[in-house]
Order: C-alpha cells, then structure tokens, then sequence
C-alpha cells in the first residue's frame, strides 16, 4: 500500500507517495501554464501556491494528435505512443521517481519523450522509472512540454511579440532542468550530476540541448537513442513553416497576433495540414521542414551538429546508438515494402536515394546477400535516416578529443506479431527502464528479461561514471574511428568493430 510523503520545493510542498520502497511525485508544475498572452512566449516562473499540493497524478499531456504516425490498429495496440491524460495547454508539469530523499546525492536521470517534436509524453508506462531506482541509487525525471507549431512555430521573422515562439518548446525542456537544478536536492539527486537521455524526438531533444548555451552546466552527460539530429531548422525554414500554417488558417502576417486567439483544436488541424505535406524525399531532412526547433540565433544558435559538434557541451560525455531494424514500426507494414520485390526496389526507394538508387540497392545487396527485398528496403531507410547520422554525430563528438563517446546497436528480435518487426524503433525503450514484464511489444520471450536487467544497469552505469561498462557486459571500449567498438544488445551481448561497416562507408560518401 502506497504511504504519503511530503517535500518543499522552491515553489511549495508537494505530496507524493512511497510505491514499493520508491519516492514518487507526478504533475509538479516547473513553469506557469503558458495559456491566454502566455501562448507562444517563453515559459515564465511558476506561481507559489500555500498548503500542500497533491502530487500523485501526472498532468495533462500537451496538445497533439491521435496516431500522427498513421499506425495500423495492431501496432498502435502495441505501442503507447504517451500516456491517458487529457490534452491541454496547461502542460507544464514533471514528475520524479527517487531511491530515497536522504543520503548521498544521487546521479539524476532526466528523460526526453520521444514523438518527434508534435506528440508523446513523460507519462507512457514505458517510461516509468520506478524499476531504474529499485535497480541501482539514482532519480529519474520525466516531464511534459510544449509541443507542435504551440512550441515551435517560428513567427519572429513574420510577426512583432513572437520573439522565441520557434524554440518555446526547448526553453520548456531548460525550465524543467532548471526546476532539477533547484529542486532536485530535496528529492535526494545531485544537481551536479544529471545525465540527459531521449529516444527518437527524445534524442533530438537532447542534441539540441548539447548546443543551447542556455542549458550549460544543467547536464554533465548525454544519451541519444535512435534520435539523431544534426541539422535543424534554420529561421528561413521555420518562416515558412509559419507562412504555411498562417496560409491555412486565412491570416497574413500582419494578423498573427489572432493566433492567440484561436482554439487549440483549430490550431492542431492546420498544423496536422502543413505536417501532411513533408515529403518522403525529405525523410533525412527531416528535422528541418515541418514544425521543429529553430535556429534562430540567440537561444538556439546553430548545428547541432553541423558543421561539428557543439562547443558548449564539448565535455559532456556521450553514449549514442540504434536499433537494427528501426523502421520496420514505420514502413514494415505498407505495400511497397510488404510487397517488394528486387526488381521494384529500385523505382520505391528513388524518393528517398535519388541518382545513388541503384548503387545502393546493389551495395546493400552484396554486404547482405541473405536478406529479403522487404529487409533490404528496411535496412537501407533505417540507414539513411537514423544509423548513419547517429555515427556521423559520434564522429563529429569524437573529433572534440574532449569526452568519451560509447556506441551500441539493439538487436534483439520481438517475436511479437509473427516477428515482422524485428529490432524495431522504440523497441529498446522498456529494457532501458527495465520495463519488459509490462510491455505488451516485448512478447514473452524470457531472453527479454535478463536483456531488460543488462541494459538498464549499463544506462545506470553511464549516469553514476560516465561509462556504461559493469560486470554483466564484455568490456565495453570508447568508440574511435580506427575500431569503431559498438555493443551489439541481444540475447548474448557482445562488442564488434565495426558492424555493417560496407553500408557505414557508403553513407560516407552520401552528399
């Protein structure tokens, strides 16, 4: 039985409650609701409250749609893309999982939701952190922020009163760490050692992160989970962004200010409109058309990680990896490749390849002689757009010469939906947090569960020293580009130089 349990914030008290020998508090607000004139600005400061606050329920989940992604029913069944809460503006809220609130200050864990930057939330049974606290001394935070054209659209270049509307939903993510750094003492964690970590949009967040002079000194270490981002949006593509979404809406430049105005119902479907129109042929782009951060200059300065990696958080050690067969959650199921066969490859995949289509489809071919035409269309666009830009970042990291860099690849099958999906995006998330028993998508192979326990401990690893290495894994080396060491997770662990190094070397080549 759940046993009540009072902390003071910097903003109040909050009580939460003792589940199975873990502290936990969910909904604690960091920032103000950004509602009314509040819409579109920069977080502001939370108002105090008297009393004590309930915190034993998570907030609201930000404004987004159902099933952005277009999943089939079978897998969306599957795959909890946030929680149950409702939708609303009024989002700004984290939630804490604690070891203990007395004692020695423990390594924080800081979690970034994935979905791209238009949905997800820090309350998906994913990501729960009880099992990280009950696995090792540590605090795991989750959060929600603004998300969508409500934290992203880029307006400043179009409209007077708009300064930072492009990069509102990051500055959420640095008020929430700057909650941590303010709070995190009193639920037991050390403010001095906050490890960043994300999947997908998630991992993107915390590549911006590594480059927003404003988040300095609020993290020392970084994980980025299938979620490469090396180039942003500049201001020219988030103005037209903007322009599109004020198109469909009815409204110049000069009316922007309705905007304001306007139900968030309204805002959701133009946003869901302009979202509509991204191109496959932009799928490795993808992080700079549609709504995303963007560079504007001042609170989002440039890369992150071109033409290097950031300056700013040069000495912030990275852990970086992929998933083997990250999109088969995303194309595995529609015709095209369902149906491939090795005379269609070539027309498919010109969207995504263009002039290089038949040398890649030939290269794939030959490294991999084995693989069906459906495998071969899943590994190239898996490639393209996730594995070659995550070690294109551990590259430009590397060549810092300032922190360590460690590189993995999950491939460990789920035999879950006669086993079409493989290693698939996302599917990593439950044995990070230990959540496999619970996760419908991890089936019930008992492989999963001493997976589950290895990984979670190696996170837990980096977030207490730095390095992922612990006494279940072989020695686990920094990565460098004579080697190329990278953990292979799977039902045996093991370390290779190197892996899928043929396809590696072609995307070098990839203007």
């Amino acid at each position: 039985m759940a046993a009540d349990i009072v902390v003071e914030t910097t903003s109040g008290k909050v009580r939460g409650a003792m589940e199975r020998g873990v502290s936990v508090f969910k909904g604690i607000p960091y920032a103000a609701p950004p509602l009314g004139t509040l819409r579109f600005r920069p977080p502001q400061p939370v108002e105090p409250w008297s009393g004590v606050r309930d915190a034993t329920a998570y907030g609201n989940m930000a404004v987004q749609s159902e099933n952005v992604f277009a999943l089939p029913p079978d897998l969306l069944k599957i795959f909890p893309l946030g929680g149950e809460e409702k939708l609303s503006e009024d989002c700004l809220t984290l939630n804490v999982w604690s070891s203990g609130l007395a004692g020695a200050k423990r390594p924080v864990l800081f979690w970034c939701h994935g979905g791209a930057f238009i949905t997800g939330s820090g309350s998906s049974p994913w990501n729960d952190g009880a099992n990280l606290c009950r696995a090792d001394d540590v605090v795991v935070v989750s959060f929600n922020h603004r998300l969508g054209i409500l934290g992203y659209l880029h307006l400043a270049d179009l409209a007077d009163g708009f300064e930072g509307a492009g990069t509102a939903g990051m500055m959420d993510i640095v008020a929430a760490l700057e909650w941590v750094r303010d709070n995190i003492a009193v639920f037991g964690g050390d403010p001095g050692n906050v490890t960043i970590f994300g999947e997908s949009g998630g991992g993107a967040k915390v590549c911006v992160l590594m480059a927003l002079p404003g988040a300095k000194g609020l993290f020392h270490k970084a994980i980025i989970q299938s979620g490469p981002a090396v180039q942003m949006a500049d201001r020219t593509d988030g103005t037209n962004t903007a322009r599109q979404v004020l198109a469909h809406l009815g409204l110049e430049p000069s009316q922007a200010g309705e905007l304001r105005k306007m139900s968030s119902a309204r805002l959701l479907e133009a946003q869901d409109t302009v979202q509509a129109g991204v191109s496959r042929a932009a799928f490795a782009n993808r992080r700079r058309v549609g709504v995303n951060p963007v560079i504007d200059g001042k609170v989002f300065p440039g890369g992150p990680f071109a033409p290097g990696a950031p300056a700013v958080s040069a000495d912030v050690p990275l852990m970086i990896g992929t998933n083997k067969d990250e999109q088969t959650l995303f194309i595995g199921h529609l015709p095209w490749v369902a149906d491939a066969t090795f005379d269609s490859l070539p027309e498919v995949l010109h969207q995504y390849l263009g002039a290089r289509t038949a040398e890649i489809v030939a290269t794939y071919r030959r490294a991999q002689p084995h693989m069906r035409a459906d495998e071969i269309a899943i590994a190239i666009v898996s490639d393209l757009g996730v594995r070659a830009l995550s070690l294109q970042i551990a590259e430009r990291k590397l060549a810092q010469k300032a922190a360590p860099v460690f590189v993995y690849l999950f491939a460990w099958e789920t035999p879950v939906l006669g086993g079409r999906l493989r290693s698939c995006h996302t599917l990593e998330i439950p044995f990070v947090f230990d959540n496999v028993g619970p996760a419908e998508i991890t089936g019930s192979d008992p492989a999963r569960l001493p997976l589950g326990r290895t990984m979670s401990r190696a996170w837990l690893a980096f977030a207490r020293h730095g390095r992922p290495g612990h006494a279940g894994l072989p020695d686990w080396p920094q990565y460098s580009t004579a080697e190329r060491a990278t953990m292979i997770f799977d039902t045996t662990c093991r370390i290779e130089n190197d892996p899928y190094g043929t396809e590696r070397r072609l995307w070098e080549t990839t203007p």
